[in-house]
């Protein structure tokens, strides 16, 4: 009898072996469906401007102190404004700019014959513009005042170059202020990533220029 027992208690655990390997089977078949399927493609992105960071690189440090700038050649020297101490300063026909890391505060003098406005910013600069900043996109031009007095500032979104290291590309935002006097023309243009917590500092730059 017990011989007996010992037979139907094998073959019950052969079943129920039979049955558990049957079961892990069919869920590893149903877990299969859940990959992509094989026609899905991917949108191609030569034509796309490069994409926002959620959390973008180029924040100006609040401890950043700034210095007094005041050109001392080109065509017109009589302004001077405030830029971050430390930054890189390179110099190219009538623009000097200053440059650390993605952030750049560019200053380019020029002579003109009257004051700009919306309306002439709105249809010279900006055509100018899209057709040098790759990607360009977003102009907007309104009138602001700074410590200096009325001001034309165009705001807009553009492609930085690629890193010469890394190849990225980095989506910027661009402020332009357009300062005027006696036929002297300076145009300040404050670049960053787009997102970058940079208002402070942008402020401070742009209110600290004065003529002189």
């Amino acid at each position: 009898m017990a011989a007996h027992t010992r037979t139907y208690a094998v073959v019950g655990l052969t079943l129920v072996a039979a049955v558990a390997a049957g079961c892990s089977g069919g869920s590893g078949s149903h877990g299969g469906s859940s990959s992509p399927a094989s026609g899905s493609t991917t949108v191609s992105g030569q034509n796309q401007p490069a994409p926002t960071e959620s959390n973008p690189p180029g924040d100006i440090p609040d401890n950043q102190v700034y210095v007094s700038y005041r050109p001392t050649g080109g065509a017109f020297t009589g302004f001077t404004l405030k830029v971050p101490e430390g930054w890189a300063r390179t110099g190219q026909g009538g623009t000097t700019s200053f440059t650390d890391k993605l952030n750049t505060v560019r200053i380019t003098a020029v002579s003109a014959s009257g004051a700009p406005t919306v309306g002439s910013v709105t249809t010279t600069v900006v055509p100018q513009l899209r057709s040098q900043v790759p990607k360009f996109s977003s102009p907007k031009v309104s009138e602001v005042t700074r410590h200096a007095g009325r001001v034309v500032l165009l705001t807009y979104q553009g492609d930085s170059a690629k890193d010469p290291v890394t190849g990225k590309v980095v989506r910027d935002a661009f402020e332009r202020y357009a300062f005027y006097r006696a036929g002297h023309e300076v145009d300040l243009t404050l670049s960053g990533p787009v997102k970058a917590d940079n208002v402070d500092p942008w402020r401070i730059v742009s209110d600290s220029f004065a003529w002189r």
